[in-house]
């Protein structure tokens, strides 16, 4: 099949997974119902403002800018933030924030495990631990989260402030349009509308590293005899799904390019279930390389991220990690689309690069059944477009120096 028909044919199919199903409609129906529920409003004015982002590490480190923003505009109120046990450690690096709080949210898994049980009997329960709490405000980041928007209602937070999706819009007394732009300006955007006040500022994303982390990264490659004055290139090759990963020998060819081009050593970083496909990786190389696989937290990473020259990988949470410590980032995308997920930073150090294909990007991240030999996105990428477009951050890196 020729890349014009594969192109219509992925389209259409993705044009019909887009498309709500009937059983979205009854459910839809449903949550409006419930939306009409008499639930009993909290009252007492708390001075707490409730965060709700349910989304892996990339996503949540791109709400950082609205969060601040929120903190620049009501300093005197609490902050909460409500996320998934595996950002929070991130989040509580940001002094904006107050109080982390974390939640198995339905539908939202990490290492193949999902939250257990019917997910509005654990919205009943996560509610009155809510409304325990107390809140005047709730903030739904994530666009078309149903299930956090019910859970504010279900917890009495008067007001309820997202963005107007038909299975979130019910439960909110706030509608924000929903726009085509990168998701920080969209967070920034969520937040604009709910102050009523424009950000007004340049927008900065950055965290910040700690000493015991950056120790904790050095000790890392002494371990594996790297020099802490040799340079280092960090390759992350894996993501969360199948349609995001570039082929091995594709990376290992890439891999002992940089390590002959730079004299830099390779270190590969992922979780623990990514280890086979990085030994798959480091054994086609020729070069020397080595890995850190399911050894650090994200604070770690990032700080090994700083101590880098550059760090490559597929479009995934880790390249929001390493730009935000401001080391020049190459990320390789497919179904997902870098005008919203790219990573935020100056566009000479930080390179996305895409297929030509015409039904990317189609936001099908599961393609089910489908053969991976129809969404060739990632794999029709070259190893000569990384290495050019790591030449280019590397050159505007060093020129900024």
């Amino acid at each position: 099949m020729d890349k014009e028909t594969l192109a219509v044919r992925n389209l259409n199919k993705a044009r019909t997974l887009h498309q709500p199903s009937a059983l979205h409609a009854v459910r839809n129906l449903f949550l409006s119902c419930l939306a009409k529920m008499p639930i009993p409003p909290q009252r007492a004015r708390s001075n707490r403002i409730l965060v709700i982002r349910p989304d892996h590490l990339g996503d949540v480190l791109l709400m950082t800018p609205a969060l601040q923003f929120i903190k620049r505009e009501r300093p005197e109120t609490e902050l909460h933030v409500i996320c998934g046990a595996w950002a929070a450690e991130l989040l509580a690096r940001f002094d904006e924030v107050d109080v982390v709080l974390t939640l198995e949210f339905p539908g939202f898994q990490r290492g193949g495990r999902s939250a257990r049980g019917n997910p509005y009997l654990r919205a009943l329960d996560s509610a009155r631990m809510l409304r325990r709490i107390a809140y005047d405000s709730a903030l739904i980041m994530r666009p078309d989260h149903w299930w956090g928007a019910m859970l504010a209602f279900l917890a009495g937070i008067q007001e309820r402030v997202g963005y107007d999706y038909a299975s979130v819009a019910p439960f909110l007394t706030g509608r924000s349009p929903h726009q085509h732009e990168h998701a920080v300006l969209q967070n920034l955007h969520l937040v604009e509308f709910w102050l009523g006040v424009a950000h007004g500022r340049e927008i900065e994303l950055t965290l910040a590293v700690n000493p015991a982390d950056a120790a904790t990264a050095d000790q890392l490659l002494s371990d594996r005899g790297i020099d802490v004055a040799k340079p280092i290139v960090c390759i992350h090759p894996g993501s969360g799904m199948p349609s995001k990963l570039w082929q091995p020998d594709k990376w290992a060819e890439a891999a002992d390019q940089v390590a002959r081009l730079y004299k830099a050593a390779i270190v590969f970083t992922g979780s623990s279930p990514e280890k086979a496909l990085i030994d798959d990786i480091a054994g086609r190389m020729k070069a020397k390389s080595c890995s850190v696989t399911g050894e650090t937290s994200a604070t770690q990473l990032a700080a090994l991220y700083r101590r880098a020259w550059a760090v490559l990988g597929p479009d995934s949470g880790a390249m929001h990690v390493a730009a935000a410590v401001h080391t020049p980032t190459v990320t390789l995308f497919g179904p997902a689309d870098p005008i919203e997920f790219a990573p935020w930073g100056d566009d000479r150090k930080h390179a996305a690069i895409t297929s030509t294909i015409a039904c990317r990007p189609c936001r099908i991240l599961d393609w089910r059944d489908d053969s991976p030999e129809y969404h060739p996105c990632v794999r029709d990428i070259s190893v000569s477009q990384v290495l050019e477009e790591l030449q280019r951050v590397l050159g505007a890196a060093s020129a900024e120096d």
